[in-house]
């Protein structure tokens, strides 16, 4: 029992049966259009045997955490102060819900224009992809603040800078982290179309030009490292984010 429910907790029962699954669905379907897991391990080594996968890996993965780093910089100080001061909030807030609807893809074109075909304009449509969902949890975490915290602080003498220091950051960080992690998956999702459409390495331009020879295994691949370099950099920021809550008692992360 104390085994099954290991393999349960781990994960490894829920991995069996989706490949199980996959593998019988790819049974009944033309390989060369539905690989099953067989032929994506196989598309997997060839791509290996030159180093060429591991390196668009490590190119993509650099790519999203640059971005993504660079759009929490400057969406977290962004929210903090949008919750804090009401008029700043009323002005910007429209516009703010009504240009978080375009989706980063929409904006390649133009981002190459404005940065260039190289790292500029990719950094740039993942730090866009970043901002708007960070800054908008850091505003909702500067909302739910009860007003009696604040009034409580004021009683005793705390400035505003104060009270931001010692109650609003630190009552906003469960909102904050949720939205950098919400964030993060916006961020693989803009750098493969950045990569399809202009760049010579990564995944994006791995899984766009592997259609050029047919390869489905090899698109199949490339969508499996996206989920692996996902899920591992999601856990990591998981736990950073659980030992962080627990050093400070900020209660549990989202």
């Amino acid at each position: 029992m104390k085994i099954q429910k290991k393999l349960l907790d781990s994960g490894v029962i829920s991995w069996i049966g989706i490949f199980a699954l996959w593998q019988l669905v790819s049974m009944r379907n033309n390989p060369d259009f539905f690989p099953g897991p067989a032929s994506t391990v196989k598309g997997m080594i060839e791509l290996s045997q030159d180093g060429s996968l591991f390196r668009y890996m490590g190119i993509s993965l650099w790519r999203v955490m640059r971005g993504w780093a660079l759009g929490s910089i400057l969406a977290i100080p962004t929210g903090l102060l949008l919750g804090r001061i009401p008029i700043l909030r009323k002005l910007i807030e429209p516009f703010l819900h009504f240009i978080r609807f375009i989706p980063p893809l929409a904006l390649i074109t133009l981002f190459m224009l404005w940065f260039g075909i190289g790292e500029a304009s990719k950094t740039a449509l993942i730090t866009y992809s970043t901002l708007f969902t960070v800054i908008i949890n850091t505003m909702a975490g500067v909302a739910a603040i009860k007003e009696d915290r604040l009034r409580s602080a004021r009683c005793m003498g705390a400035s505003e800078i104060q009270i931001m220091q010692h109650v609003v950051i630190p009552s906003s960080i469960p909102y904050i982290f949720t939205g950098i992690r919400l964030a993060m998956g916006s961020s693989f999702m803009a750098i493969i179309g950045a990569e399809m459409i202009s760049a010579n390495e990564g995944i994006g331009y791995m899984i766009w030009s592997s259609r050029l020879y047919f390869k489905t295994d090899w698109i199949f691949v490339g969508l499996f490292c996206l989920g692996i370099m996902g899920f591992t950099s999601d856990l990591l920021l998981m736990k950073l984010g659980k030992t962080f809550f627990r050093r400070y008692g900020l209660g549990r992360s989202a």
